[in-house]
């Protein structure tokens, strides 16, 4: 064994199933990438999870895929039902086996239930779900039966398509799942009553599915470890299924956790690493099939911790190899710390999965973008500069680098990282740490010069010569009108959030985006985050890893964070404060703070700020917040104080970052764009 293999001997070690092999433990999970449907799908889905593969990576499980037209999420989408569409699926299966014969391709199969987004949606009663408008229909018995029959045709087609085996998703709210729960199941027959009867659609749809398929093929069954609902299942009941689906011939049990009707936070970055791994090392001990754990996994010394806790047999990380597709490969050449970590933000994975746009990701725009952005040898090397070693900056640098283009970066700070090195300072936000060490070390192996620690004038730029400026100098923060605004009272949020100034008791925050929940995360914060402490998240969410009871937090009450300060966030609009959040974490951000007793009005007029406060207008009625600091968090402008002068002398500058729009601070939007740019200077 090499000596980077023996940083992770469990991670790279092979699992034997008997009739075939996974060369290690490593799996790339399912997510739905909205690319199935697209005319050019397939081509794009072949060459993103080729690329992982080619990697290294021991399996991969697609996203969801309906065995029937009533379980897709939007009627004739992202399902397998015919031969026709098995040769789609066939050009994804092709490219990934030819990239890494080794590597298992396996198909998820899901049907949506009343989660579907049309209108013949159906689940086991006429029960709406939160987070659809739409009542589903109670499906009939013959259709639950056509409904498992479709499962077992599926797989048999994907068999056909060249995947290696399928996944049966039995969770997170789905049909199947709908059937193991009382609060969605209020059947008479024998599909519903006793637990035994809601878990028959489970079991029989495993027992078709393996008749299908025969016994040289995978049958992952994905069971909810937890609900994290109010009456979700009993521990028992969890052990109970488990090993039903494993007798009925699953040849593993992949762990899943919450409904998406839940409200505890499972994968955004206030979620501590590995944190739910403990429940499915509790089921492992009860199968004689192996288990798969996913959730926050997103560095291979965790993975490999996992594994030697006996959390279970495979760990599953489908965020980190979007974040770098190459994750696998750095890991077993022990070249860690050139892993682009996944930072856990959901802003470009699952924000846009369920905004029904083609995923990607914050930290790496090329995810499912891999037939259209590329990074190539350029031939015809510049002289580039890069002024601004912010996100953009930092960005644009290192893939012009990496293309053979000499890149001098400039920043007047001592370090790069710009308005990075502000976001990690939030509690809860550390996963910047790890994308400000990637993209040093990116610097040093793609050969960026920097000249850190002094601002570059114009004058410096055109003696120079540079064949091309690209400015990424970023943002200052917006300045706003009224009364008072220089009052001792008043702080900016950069001064806050450095620590240069401290604000006290009571404080007021103008602006309700993402700075204004961040800043007020910071100044209500006491003690170790949540985020850094598994016993003390679970305590905060109300969640009993130990004692399991129903969905895992029936009957158990959150124990409120102290809060450090009375805070009120304030907006001019007359939207709800922070909805402009991301649509997978702003609700767990708004609950965050709300149990802080963090106040939060929109609707606002500002007037003045005196000696005795804040004052303002709520929807016409005037208040006095008699604050001790008033905090400044209303957006952003341009900092283009270079790019005049520099048009003025016939200088090529192109701006990029919040240089070049700062409507709102969004590390997405920049770092996609400056690799764009990057990609085609």
């Amino acid at each position: 064994m090499s000596q980077s293999h023996s940083k992770y001997p469990n991670l790279f070690s092979p699992l034997d199933l008997g009739f075939t092999q996974l060369k290690n433990r490593a799996i790339m999970g399912s997510m739905h990438t909205h690319l199935e449907n697209m005319a050019d799908g397939p081509e794009r889905m072949a060459a993103f999870y080729a690329e992982r593969a080619a990697a290294g990576v021991g399996m991969i499980i697609t996203g969801g895929h309906s065995p029937d037209e009533l379980g897709t999420m939007w009627l004739g989408e992202s399902k397998l039902t015919n031969s026709e569409e098995v040769e789609r699926h066939r050009i994804v299966t092709n490219a990934v086996h030819a990239a890494a014969p080794d590597c298992k391709m396996c198909l998820q199969i899901l049907h949506s239930g009343a989660f579907g987004w049309h209108d013949q949606v159906v689940a086991p009663s006429a029960i709406q779900s939160r987070v659809n408008p739409r009542v589903p229909r109670e499906i009939s018995e013959q259709e639950i039966l056509d409904a498992i029959a479709s499962f077992a045709r599926c797989a048999k087609l994907a068999k056909e398509a060249g995947y290696d085996g399928v996944e049966i998703i039995g969770s997170a709210g789905y049909l199947i799942s709908a059937f193991l729960l009382q609060r969605t199941n209020k059947r008479e027959d024998q599909w519903g009553g006793s637990y035994s009867n809601r878990m028959r659609f489970a079991v029989e749809t495993v027992r078709q599915v393996r008749e299908a398929v025969g016994d040289d093929f995978i049958v992952i069954y994905r069971i909810a470890g937890m609900e994290l609902l109010e009456n979700g299942s009993s521990w028992d009941e969890v052990v109970q299924l488990a090993q039903g689906v494993e007798q009925a011939g699953a040849n593993i049990l992949s762990t899943h956790f919450s409904w998406h009707e839940a409200k505890i936070p499972t994968i955004a970055n206030m979620v501590p690493r590995a944190a739910y791994t403990q429940v499915t090392g509790r089921i492992k001990a009860k199968l004689n099939i192996p288990t798969i754990t996913s959730n926050r996994i997103n560095m291979p010394d965790v993975a490999e911790n996992v594994l030697v806790q006996g959390h279970a047999d495979l760990v599953s990380m489908a965020r980190p190899m979007l974040a770098d597709p190459d994750f696998i490969l750095k890991a077993k050449d022990g070249r860690e710390d050139e892993i682009n970590t996944c930072i856990a933000c959901n802003q470009a994975c699952l924000d846009h999965g369920f905004e029904d746009k083609v995923v990607s990701c914050l930290v790496n725009p090329r995810a499912c973008h891999e037939t259209l952005l590329n990074y190539l040898p350029t031939p015809a090397p510049k002289r580039i500069a890069v002024v601004g070693a912010g996100p953009a900056g930092m960005s644009f640098s290192t893939i012009a680098a990496s293309r053979g283009h000499h890149v001098v970066l400039f920043d007047d700070n001592e370090a790069i990282g710009g308005q990075m090195n502000l976001a990690r300072q939030i509690p809860g936000k550390h996963e910047f740490n790890e994308t400000l060490r990637y993209y040093r070390r990116q610097v040093e192996l793609n050969g960026v010069e920097t000249r850190l620690g002094k601002r570059v004038s114009a004058a410096e730029l055109l003696h120079e010569g540079f064949d091309e400026v690209v400015l990424a100098t970023g943002i200052v923060p917006r300045h706003i009108d009224v009364d008072g605004i220089d009052h001792p009272k008043v702080m900016g949020y950069i001064d806050v959030i450095k620590g240069n100034k401290v604000p006290g008791k009571n404080v007021a925050i103008i602006g309700g985006g993402g700075i204004g929940f961040d800043v007020a995360e910071l100044i209500t914060h006491v003690g170790e985050h949540p985020s850094l402490n598994i016993k003390k998240f679970a305590e905060t969410w109300g969640i009993d890893f130990e004692n399991h009871p129903r969905g895992g937090v029936t009957g158990v009450v959150p124990v409120a964070e102290p809060s450090a300060r009375s805070v009120t966030i304030l907006q001019r609009k007359s939207t709800p404060v922070g909805s402009t959040l991301g649509k997978t974490t702003g609700w767990t951000h708004r609950i965050e703070l709300r149990r802080k007793n963090v106040e939060m009005i929109n609707s606002v007029s500002y007037h003045k700020v005196d000696d005795l406060g804040l004052h303002v207008s709520v929807s016409g009625v005037a208040r006095v917040l008699p604050v001790d600091n008033v905090i400044i968090c209303a957006g952003q402008e341009p900092l283009r104080e270079l790019y005049d002068e520099l048009c003025e002398a016939g200088c090529k500058v192109q701006l990029v970052g919040g240089a070049y729009e700062a409507s709102e601070l969004d590390a997405k939007r920049v770092i996609k764009q400056a690799s764009e740019l990057a990609a085609a200077i």
